[in-house]
């Protein structure tokens, strides 16, 4: 396989998208794939951020402080932080798996998800081991990075008098720097998600490489072609905002529509048994649950079945793009034609 452009490389993988989701068409099959492909590109990205926390005001001693809770109540939330840790980090290696099982069926254009989960079991592993490594690497960097930005915010809130508002001045100091440096911070974390998912990955699953090996492959094309390589990664990264602003504009109406008609009844059902009792205020609450159960089934199936086509059109980008640099990837996906046979030598 030749080497493309990132923009060439474009229609290649519209092209391949329609032929693996709707050539032949199975409805249960496309949903199966069209949600695989968005757990492995949307909720299986390899750097997350949350932030959660407040600030309130108090009035004289009765300022809530989480030092005051009962030494029962510090051990539960430990507990249930730790399980969140746990769960999370094995739902990521489960994603992780069925990232590797998604790479086969696209690779092979086949559509079982088994072998592919079977067969890159080890390779998965190391590559999970080294997210985990990148992602925690990567949370260090952001706690270092906010440190004195948490201290200052800190110092502000308790210099500032109870029942007063902080010094806008000040505020406006310590927010604005923080702007650039989040920006920055979110570029680093999709540069690397981009090198891990979509070059280092191909090389785990198809040379069986480790981390090292990997990057060294990727970062030896990277320096033979700077420009494509960086072109690529704003594509990478634009193409996926375009396509969902699109289905945005597709769904807003649609949207209105069902969730005003869902309004409409959920509203009605709670007037009529509004002042019910017994079996009859049962019946309410079980047919409201059952309209809102209906109407949360519409919309995930909306999802799966426009957000499918583009999760699997961006992993076809990345395939395409990196396979005409890498052989044993563009050998997979465009095998090359058979040598004619020479007739000098039966």
């Amino acid at each position: 396989m030749r080497a493309i452009s990132a923009v060439d490389s474009v229609s290649p993988a519209i092209q391949r998208t329609r032929e693996f989701l709707f050539r032949p068409f199975n409805w249960g099959t496309y949903l199966k794939l069209g949600l695989v492909a968005i757990i492995t590109e949307g909720v299986g990205s390899n750097f997350h951020s949350s932030s959660h926390g407040g600030h309130s005001l108090g009035h004289g001693p009765t300022v809530y402080s989480p030092f005051n809770l009962a030494p029962e109540w510090v051990a539960a939330i430990v507990a249930a932080v730790l399980a969140a840790v746990v769960l999370s980090i094995v739902v990521f290696y489960l994603i992780t798996r069925l990232r590797f099982a998604f790479f086969h069926c696209l690779i092979h254009n086949t559509k079982e998800i088994r072998p592919g989960w079977r067969l890159y079991r080890a390779q998965a592993m190391r590559f999970f081991w080294l997210n985990l490594v990148a992602g925690f690497a990567f949370l260090l960097l952001v706690v270092l990075v906010a440190l004195p930005f948490v201290a200052g915010f800190w110092r502000l809130f308790h210099e500032t008098p109870q029942g007063s508002q902080p010094d806008l001045g000040l505020l406006l100091t310590l927010i604005l720097p923080l702007i650039p440096i989040i920006l920055l911070l979110v570029l680093v974390g999709v540069v690397a998600d981009v090198v891990l998912r979509d070059w280092m990955l191909p090389h785990f699953a198809l040379d069986n490489a480790t981390a090292g090996e990997a990057w060294t492959r990727v970062w030896a094309r990277i320096k033979a072609e700077k420009r494509q390589f960086i072109v690529y990664a704003l594509l990478r990264l634009i193409l996926p905002v375009i396509a969902m602003i699109g289905l945005f504009i597709v769904l807003l109406i649609p949207g209105l529509m069902l969730a005003g008609s869902v309004a409409a009844i959920e509203y009605g059902i709670h007037s009529v048994f509004a002042d019910a009792t017994g079996a009859s205020a049962l019946v309410g609450v079980l047919l409201e649950v059952f309209f809102g159960l209906v109407a949360f089934g519409l919309a995930l199936l909306a999802g799966i079945c426009l957000g499918g086509p583009v999760s699997t059109g961006i992993r076809e980008y990345a395939l395409i793009f990196y396979g005409g640099r890498y052989q044993a990837l563009g050998d997979i996906l465009y095998p090359p034609s058979p040598q004619p046979a020479d007739p000098t030598h039966p």
